[in-house]
């Protein structure tokens, strides 16, 4: 039976020209046919919150309700990490404090909700950040010993510099660049590992990022942003002249998981396109 540990790696702020231009390590592994990349493009508004909530529970923003930033409320929508613990599929996250106000508690509290490390929660063990410039080394760190401790069959990895070089230098900047390749080279050390280990890995954004270092509307920078799949059930290939939904996210989530996708979310039968080996 195949292996249903998946590794879900959302880059924020992490647009397909920057990706293809800096990851070069899973760029090496599509190239060699060890994996499948394909180009996503982002729903609107292309701002974080919303786009979270769209990637882990496959609805628009006007569906689920999570239409901006300033929504420090818990999601009223099924997610990928509850269907995870219905099926009784241990869950962990080393992911930026919305995440913990979406599917643990809202609104985030420093002192108490850093640190979830054992809860009845969606998100069983988790461990957040609260500040931008939290360094994405430490969120990987954070990350393994989730994953080294409590095994988890779903574990969320959320870094956040790409978003905050975006934010303070634009898309074609220097420190962007940076970012994203410092990035690869941590994605370099770990993914062998996870790999080895047998987990599936998702890696894609949520958003990208246009020259005056902001995102939310409707351009090809701010929407357009990878998606490179990491797993034997996957077709492997440079597939990037396909454009997929980022609605495609969390049904594929869930067949990697070998869990029935919740109700409303796409049928990926009905895709046009064979993501599957």
């Amino acid at each position: 039976m195949s292996n249903n540990k998946t590794i879900f790696l959302l880059l924020d702020g992490c647009g397909f020209g920057v990706a293809e231009c800096c990851l070069g390590y899973p760029e090496h592994l599509v190239e060699r046919k060890q994996g499948a990349k394909y180009r996503v493009i982002g729903e609107l508004p292309s701002s974080s919150r919303p786009i979270y909530e769209t990637l882990l529970t496959g609805l628009p923003p006007y569906l689920h309700g999570v239409v901006s930033n300033r929504h420090p409320f818990r999601s009223e929508t099924e997610s990928v990490f509850h269907l995870c613990s219905k099926k009784g599929l241990i869950t962990a996250a080393s992911a930026y404090y919305w995440i913990s106000e979406l599917y643990i508690t809202a609104p985030f509290d420093q002192a108490y909700n850093r640190f979830n490390l054992e809860s009845d929660s969606p998100i069983r063990h988790g461990i957040f950040y609260f500040e931008d410039s939290y360094p994405d080394s430490h969120v990987f760190s954070d990350a393994e010993f989730l994953r080294t401790r409590y095994s988890p069959d779903f574990l969320m990895i959320h870094p956040m510099n790409g978003d905050e070089t975006g934010h303070s230098y634009g898309h074609h900047s220097r420190e962007h660049h940076l970012a994203v390749a410092k990035m690869n080279e941590i994605l370099a050390s770990s993914m062998p590992h996870w790999l080895n280990a047998g987990y599936n890995v998702v890696i894609t954004a949520d958003h990208g990022m246009n020259e005056l270092g902001l995102h939310g509307g409707n351009t090809h920078l701010q929407r357009t942003v990878p998606l490179y799949l990491f797993s034997s059930k996957i077709k492997a290939g440079d597939f990037s002249s396909v454009t997929l939904s980022q609605l495609t996210v969390a049904p594929l989530l869930c067949s990697l998981l070998e869990i029935e996708s919740a109700e409303g979310m796409m049928d990926l039968s009905d895709l046009g396109v064979d993501l599957f080996a």
